[in-house]
């Protein structure tokens, strides 16, 4: 199997508006109390933008390659060819699926699977993060919390 065929998908049921949601995510105000620590501007259809993770001392960039409101948010990550696509579909009333693939890992299998498997965890501790701030007011810092002597090598 090629690389470029891992898709991985990770999920959750955000018990908030579609809005919300997808707001959550173009919105640096708000990514930041779930995920990264500092953003150079709102996700927009073609813009390039800057997320860093001061805590660790890294940082990358991405290119808004399809961005539909309330709809899905595509982007591109410039370190790597790794693509990440987010869904917001309406489930109930008053209630979101939010679904993050990734796709595009270089390599082969026995490369490619520690990085789907990190993806998967990594895009999965986001949305339990965005359910936390979301749903209860609460700022779990799961991803600072996830290495507290700093980013692993």
């Amino acid at each position: 199997m090629e690389a470029n065929e891992f898709v991985v998908v990770s999920q959750m049921l955000i018990q908030r508006s579609v809005t919300e949601c997808f707001n959550a995510f173009i919105d640096p105000e708000v990514t930041t109390k779930f995920w990264f620590t500092k953003s150079s501007g709102r996700l927009e259809l073609g813009k390039k933008i800057r997320w860093d993770w001061e805590m660790f001392g890294v940082g990358d960039s991405l290119t808004v390659k399809a961005l539909e409101e309330n709809r899905r948010i595509l982007v591109e990550w410039d370190s790597d060819p790794t693509t990440v696509e987010w869904r917001f579909e309406t489930i109930g009333e008053g209630a979101t699926l939010v679904t993050i693939s990734t796709w595009g890992f270089p390599g082969v299998c026995d490369i490619v699977l520690p990085q789907a498997v990190d993806a998967k965890g990594g895009y999965t501790m986001v949305l339990a993060g965005l359910k936390a701030w979301l749903e209860h007011g609460i700022e779990l810092n799961l991803v600072r919390d996830q290495f507290p002597k700093g980013c692993p090598a």
